[in-house]
């Protein structure tokens, strides 16, 4: 007797943003009280965002987390209880130790559920959807939390306006669930460590202090450059690997980090920018969570359907990179 294949659809989605929103107005307010210029239009015509959510002094990454997460099994309507498996992607996780997914596990009223962090930078989502749908794949687990969430705002240097612009908090998380049909139906994950230095924090904790520089610092050009080539080919080989083109595509959601990287990429794909989801005007670049805030975001308004494909792709420091092929519902 032939066993049927495994695989895992995304079957609900969820997303939280802090209450206070920084526009760029207040932003350049605040950078001007620093002896540092900037203004709305400078930051629009370089990056397309308007304006950023940022986490109060009491809100943690795990907070954000829970309340994703929390919206996401509503959505999909699942009990926490039943959960095998939560990845949580993040870049700036509570503690060193015990990792993020394992607090909201416990908010969620989970036990036993397979649960751990991915730390991939800005691909962190793909990365951790990419893992949970091994793991379901595999007969591993059958329901899988994945979620993706950070509070950026707090490892900014405010002294640099060509980085701390750019950044907001938030998260987002989606339930995967074991189907006898294709749901996700191709995925590809890359990483070139020898561009690490092009986007980094580079401090640590040591002996009970900070050393080294406990700020983002980024090559802009650099980055963007490296952003446009990986994920145009990362597009290409995942939808060759499903058989598929972009003209299969309905939706494309990549990285939300830069405006013309977005339009570069439409552009080198033939996919018109009506069929990609852009949510950083709003957001800003919210790293790990950008991708499944953005997905959820098209959700609940409409545009993104049940049956519809979607290309998800992440890029970041590391210098990581991926995409997801999905049919939603």
């Amino acid at each position: 007797m032939t066993q049927s294949k495994i695989f895992s659809r995304i079957i609900g989605t969820g997303s939280y943003l802090p209450e206070n929103v920084v526009t760029n107005e207040q932003l350049a307010q605040k950078l001007g009280q620093r002896g540092i210029e900037t203004s709305d239009e400078w930051i629009v015509s370089r990056t397309g965002i308007h304006q950023r959510h940022q986490a109060s002094p009491e809100e943690t990454t795990s907070t954000l987390a829970i309340q994703a997460a929390q919206r996401a099994l509503e959505n999909a309507g699942v009990s926490a209880k039943d959960l095998d498996l939560i990845i949580l992607a993040t870049s700036t996780p509570d503690f060193i130790f015990p990792s993020t997914a394992c607090l909201v596990q416990s908010a969620l009223g989970n036990q036993g559920a397979a649960t751990f962090d991915v730390q991939a930078v800005c691909s962190g989502f793909v990365y951790a959807l990419t893992t949970a749908d091994s793991f379901i794949r595999a007969g591993r687990a059958k329901n899988a939390l994945v979620i993706g969430a950070e509070v950026f705002t707090r490892i900014l240097d405010w002294n640099d306006r060509g980085t701390c612009v750019l950044f907001g908090d938030g998260a987002g998380a989606v339930v995967l669930q074991a189907s006898d049909q294709p749901g996700i139906e191709a995925a590809r994950l890359n990483a070139d460590g020898s561009l690490n230095q092009i986007l980094n924090v580079p401090g640590q904790v040591r002996d009970g202090a900070v050393t080294g520089d406990p700020f983002l610092r980024m090559d802009g050009q650099a980055v963007f450059k490296q952003a446009v080539s990986v994920l145009e080919r990362s597009a290409r080989d995942t939808l060759a690997d499903a058989g598929l083109t972009t003209a299969d595509l309905d939706w494309m959601i990549p990285h939300q980090a830069n405006l013309r990287i977005l339009a570069f990429l439409s552009k080198k794909l033939a996919m018109p920018m009506e069929q990609v989801i852009v949510t950083l005007d709003q957001h800003a670049n919210t790293s790990a969570a950008s991708v499944p805030l953005a997905l959820d975001a098209a959700r609940r308004d409409g545009r993104i359907k049940d049956g519809q494909r979607v290309l998800l792709q992440g890029v970041g420091g590391g210098f990581t990179w991926g995409s997801v092929v999905a049919t939603m519902g």
